[in-house]
């Protein structure tokens, strides 16, 4: 079915986004799983080609494409090469860009934006806790005022660029009610802020997942974004783009790995016929196409009414939890069709299947998403 949301901008600039994967990111995948980081070298590259600052002004040397549909295309095509490289590179361009760029003092943007969009500046975001995952209101990470700055004690895990992020912006607890939550920036290089393991992941090894340690960090006061006790209302206003990138990513992934495995289907003989002729071989692969092609059109939906800021937090939420839905039932499927082959993890299809797990956790887990959506139809 022919997409309808793009323009042949947007198609062109598809053509430029593939041409980085097949050159950039593709080539080196394996090195990345052994290093279990993609390594500086991509965040130039595509900080040169204009990609990690998308939606920045060009005065401080983003793109100035303020067109979600832009971010999308990117992000299918790095999902559609490797669910891994997605996470770290549209961490920055999809959920850090929108802090930068909304919550900044303009001494803060002339700090950092250049850096951001030139991609010689990682970034990461330490909202989840050991124990506080998709309840953002249980942080315990706490900021305190000491003079005219901050002192900061606490702990993130499961940080996505965290053992090499130059820059971190930090969800931390300033008050005692629930909801008294605020958001800073803080530099790598800060005393008292340390790292800790480079966590070993059941898939998406190519991306650095870390722990974060605050250990009496000073933060000098033009380290808060936006105003005290605002960072709740804060993050929740921004899940909704997190959360469709996910999407996004969820659905370009999982075609991909159908798309191999379609192939597969036809090459692959057993019993003197291709494996894609046996009936519930064909109707199987009909079902995940159809499944596909369905959640596709609404998540391109979804990043209409984006565009047109109009998406909804429920929305959003239907988008993440179904595409993620889809996403695991069609590599689940992909991996039985190859049979063995489809456990044996040089083979892209395993791979896929290991890196997608995690999109029903990440982002808000899928309960949380579903108990989102029910609580909008005035149930709970």
């Amino acid at each position: 079915m022919r997409r309808t949301i793009f323009t042949d901008e947007h198609e062109l600039f598809r053509e430029s986004a593939a041409e980085f994967c097949r050159r950039h990111v593709v080539p080196n995948l394996d090195r990345w799983r052994q290093e279990h980081w993609i390594g500086r070298e991509v965040w130039l590259e595509a900080g040169r080609q204009d990609f990690i600052g998308l939606a920045m002004p060009s005065e401080y040397g983003g793109a100035g494409l303020a067109d979600f549909r832009f971010n999308q295309v990117l992000g299918e095509e790095l999902a559609a090469a490797s669910l891994a490289v997605n996470s770290a590179l549209c961490l920055g361009v999809d959920v850090i860009a929108p802090y930068l760029l909304e919550l900044t003092s303009e001494e803060q943007k002339q700090r950092y934006l250049p850096d951001f969009c030139a991609g010689r500046l990682i970034t990461a975001i330490g909202m989840t806790e050991p124990q506080a995952g998709s309840d953002l209101a249980g942080l315990r990470t706490r900021a305190v005022r000491d003079g005219d700055g901050w002192i900061l004690n606490g702990a993130k895990t499961f940080i996505t660029n965290g053992t090499n992020a130059d820059l971190v912006v930090v969800a931390a607890r300033t008050g005692e009610g629930r909801k008294d939550v605020s958001v800073f920036l803080l530099e790598g290089s800060a005393e008292g802020f340390s790292r800790g393991r480079k966590l070993e992941k059941v898939g998406q090894h190519e991306a650095d997942t870390g722990e974060l340690f605050f250990d009496d960090v000073r933060l000098p006061s033009w380290s808060l974004l936006g105003e005290e006790d605002r960072g709740f209302a804060y993050m929740l206003e921004r899940l909704p783009q997190e959360r469709l990138s996910v999407a996004v990513a969820n659905v370009a992934h999982a075609a991909a790995a159908l798309g191999e495995t379609i192939a597969y289907a036809g090459q692959r003989h057993a019993f003197g016929q291709a494996i894609g002729g046996f009936q519930h071989n064909r109707f199987l692969l009909a079902e995940r196409q159809t499944e596909i092609d369905a959640t596709r059109a609404f998540v391109d939906q979804c990043v209409a009414a984006h565009v047109r800021g109009e998406l909804s937090a429920v929305d959003a939420a239907k988008a993440k939890w179904w595409s993620a839905e889809v996403q695991n039932r069609v590599l689940d499927s992909c991996v039985q069709l190859h049979g063995g082959y489809g456990y044996m993890d040089e083979y892209p299809v395993a791979r896929a299947w290991a890196d997608g797990r995690v999109s029903k956790i990440w982002g808000g887990t899928n309960e949380i998403m579903k108990d989102l959506i029910g609580r909008s139809l005035g149930l709970g």
